[in-house]
């Protein structure tokens, strides 16, 4: 499965917010090497309040300059509107959505449906509602990770990090809960976007990935740069 590009903010940023750079998916086997191996660590005192979430809109979560007009939002709203398709909008004074009759979300994850093992349907959602701000990194998995021992400010960037953020369908969602990628890398089109993005997430806080992950991620990086 071979991908070109996908569109993730600049992984070689240490603390400047900016917008999405262009990543080529050739460069994965670099940021692949600057992961951290090491074990999991227990769940004890996890939960995903220590976590703050959602934040409004700021420079450091990374959405870029040209959602800065929207920092009374939160990062959700923001990803919203980062995530629409169609005509979408969104009222920086009182961050309601506004959406369209070709407005709505496109979920990208695809999930396998467990009677059949094919691929059910993409989902389109025109309602924000029904519409999940999913976490590539899970909150969970990032606390197992080493996010137990950041402190709270470093805990908050995860939870509102663009990069870390994609609107996608709630069954999707579910079906991946917290797994890490050692058993869980989206079925469907996402799959190289996601495991791109995951790596930067877990190197850009210092977190962690196990063996089992880093084989998976292996795999993954090995036919998205194909």
């Amino acid at each position: 499965m071979a991908v070109g590009y996908v569109v993730v903010e600049d992984w070689l940023a240490d603390d400047v917010a900016g917008p999405p750079a262009t990543l080529d998916t050739s460069e994965f086997p670099a940021l692949l090497a600057q992961l951290r191996v090491g074990p999991e660590s227990p769940m004890a005192g996890y939960s995903r309040d220590e976590f703050p979430h959602w934040d409004r809109n700021k420079p450091e979560h990374g959405f870029g300059p040209e959602f800065d007009q929207y920092s009374r939002c939160t990062t959700r709203d923001v990803m919203l509107l980062r995530d629409a398709v169609g005509s979408v909008q969104l009222d920086p004074s009182t961050c309601k959505l506004t959406i369209g009759a070709d407005g709505g979300w496109q979920d990208q994850y695809g999930f396998i449906d467990r009677k059949t093992g094919q691929m059910k349907p993409y989902k389109w959602m025109a309602d924000s509602t029904g519409v999940d701000a999913e976490h590539i990194v899970p909150l969970a998995e990032a606390w197992r990770s080493g996010a137990a021992d950041l402190d709270v400010d470093a805990r908050r960037g995860i939870a509102n990090d663009a990069i870390n953020l994609e609107a996608s369908d709630p069954s999707a969602n579910r079906s991946k809960g917290d797994q890490d990628a050692s058993t869980y890398l989206p079925p469907g089109n996402f799959r190289c976007e996601y495991t791109g993005r995951y790596m930067q997430i877990k190197v850009k806080y210092g977190l962690a990935v196990n063996p089992e992950e880093l084989a998976k991620l292996r795999v993954a990086v090995d036919d998205c740069a194909g």
